[in-house]
């Protein structure tokens, strides 16, 4: 199994905490490491795909589709001034979308002005245990992204 796997089925069993909302495609979770305030991914249900153009046009263009409701969601809860998306997958092949939300100066001094990709962030800073969420503010975060996400899934 891979660790998406392995965090879905934390999910099916009600023990991953990061847990917002399941949807059609996948499942919705606050990222374990808060630098970037408001970082969430999005987690395709199986490991059936390592690529987007290897999914069939109507399951793909649903996955697009809640990935897009999912950060309109994210960008509602947080108010950042721009989302970044990644979908990598030489770490994890599951398709998994990585949300991140940006504000000037997030970076610090690593950049223009603070702005720049997130891979100009230190890691070993980006992953520090400083920057996780304790449990009030994580469950504060997933229910102000469950309530943007709540909204949005109403009106489709």
């Amino acid at each position: 199994m891979c660790l998406i796997c392995d965090r879905i089925e934390m999910i099916k069993n009600g023990t991953n905490p990061y847990f917002v909302k399941e949807l059609e495609t996948g499942y919705v979770v606050i990222g374990d490491n808060q630098h970037f305030e408001g970082y969430a991914l999005f987690l395709y249900k199986n490991h059936k795909y390592t690529e987007l153009f290897q999914m069939d046009v109507d399951e793909r263009t649903k996955f697009l589709q809640e990935m897009s409701l999912v950060a309109e969601a994210v960008y509602r809860a947080f108010k950042p001034e721009k989302i970044n998306y990644e979908l990598l997958g030489m770490g994890d092949a599951h398709l998994h979308w990585h949300l991140y939300p940006r504000r000037t100066g997030d970076i610090e001094n690593y950049g223009n002005n603070g702005k720049g990709p997130v891979w100009w962030y230190p890691m070993e800073k980006m992953y520090s245990d400083e920057s996780r969420p304790d449990e009030v503010r994580l469950e504060e975060m997933k229910r102000c992204l469950l309530e943007q996400l709540e909204q949005l899934t109403a009106t489709i």
